[in-house]
């Protein structure tokens, strides 16, 4: 395990578009008017709420004003079979968890997370684990690593409405190996293994400002 037990950053909601995606959250949560922004080299724009701490909400989509980046687009948002799951409805497709050496992190894991990528939105800097081939992690069972430069986590800038997070299991057709690259990275004690499926899927359960329990898968 490569130096502190990573940290759950944040999950992200992927939709086939940010208006679709907007309106999931508003039935779903009684959430309206999350503010976010753009990601210019991946093509792509989200909208942000604070889940407590430092952890939060990504709801992210492919932006139709944005230019075609020449490389897959992260989170296999350029994937067709994604895209064909995301016309049905907006679904958690990745989670993302905090390192302080991403670099340190990647080379323990037996599994290909990808290499760091520079990452910018606007005065926002970052380091993020991206695969050559826009592949997520064992099918987003594993997670993708971020590395936030010293300071405030920018989940302080962020809308906080009290919604939290009280699950986040992942399923994968082979849960030991899955555990295995969990345990080497440190990150075991941020998701539960869900018993054994025909395909990997994240799923995660929240506690609305009401009280209400919400599942989305």
């Amino acid at each position: 395990m490569a130096g502190l037990p990573l940290t759950l950053d944040h999950i992200a909601i992927g939709c086939a578009t940010l208006e679709q995606g907007a309106a999931y959250i508003r039935d779903l949560l009684g959430v309206d008017g999350l503010s976010g922004g753009r990601h210019e080299r991946m093509g792509t724009h989200n909208l942000l709420m604070r889940l407590g701490g430092d952890t939060y909400f990504e709801v992210i989509a492919i932006d139709p004003v944005g230019t075609k980046p020449p490389y897959p687009r992260w989170f296999a948002l350029d994937d067709p079979a994604q895209q064909a799951r995301l016309r049905e409805r907006p679904r958690p497709i990745a989670w993302v968890a905090s390192t302080m050496d991403i670099a340190a992190t990647l080379a323990v894991c037996p599994s290909d997370l990808g290499r760091p990528v520079e990452m910018t939105r606007g005065d926002l800097r970052w380091k993020i684990s991206l695969r050559d081939d826009g592949v997520l992690p064992e099918g987003g069972a594993l997670p993708v690593l971020i590395a936030w430069p010293e300071g405030p986590h920018p989940s302080a800038r962020m809308r906080d409405v009290g919604v939290r997070l009280t699950k986040l299991a992942v399923t994968h057709p082979e849960p030991k190996r899955i555990a295995t690259a969990l345990f080497a990275l440190g990150a075991q004690h941020l998701v539960t293994m869900e018993s054994r499926a025909a395909a990997s899927s994240i799923a995660l359960e929240l506690r609305s400002s009401s009280g209400a329990i919400v599942t989305l898968t």
